[in-house]
């Protein structure tokens, strides 16, 4: 059964910066589309970056372009979430998605068929 693991998440002031991983696990991992989403209280699930299978295609969601970068290591099975500038806006549980879905990195949750768990990010000053 295909496991992603998020973990990195904690409180970070306004400004401040902090790196997501989500470590993969039963699955060939350098097959997969993998995706960053994130979702607030009472907002709906927001894409915020995703690379593709082999990390030639990467995109971002508007609010965090410039701010964010995400990353893969497929000899780790894992992919990252660096962030930067981080602003109280920014707070939410963010999750890890992989999809075998080749093209362009997708925006839509739906073409994720693999979650994790999710990681809490909390910004505040």
């Amino acid at each position: 059964q295909v496991q992603l693991v998020e973990s990195g998440g904690r409180w970070v002031q306004t400004g401040g910066s902090l790196r997501l991983s989500c470590a993969a696990s039963q699955l060939t991992f350098k097959l997969y589309t993998m995706a960053w989403f994130r979702q607030a209280p009472g907002k709906e699930r927001e894409f915020v970056a995703g690379i593709s299978w082999n990390g030639g295609n990467t995109d971002y969601g508007d609010s965090v372009k410039g701010r964010f970068t995400v990353s893969r290591d497929d000899a780790k099975n894992a992919a990252y979430l660096q962030m930067n500038t981080l602003k109280p806006e920014d707070t939410a549980v963010y999750y890890c998605a992989a999809t075998l879905r080749k093209g362009f990195v997708s925006p839509n949750g739906r073409d994720y068929g693999h979650w994790g768990q999710g990681t809490q990010v909390t910004v505040s000053s």
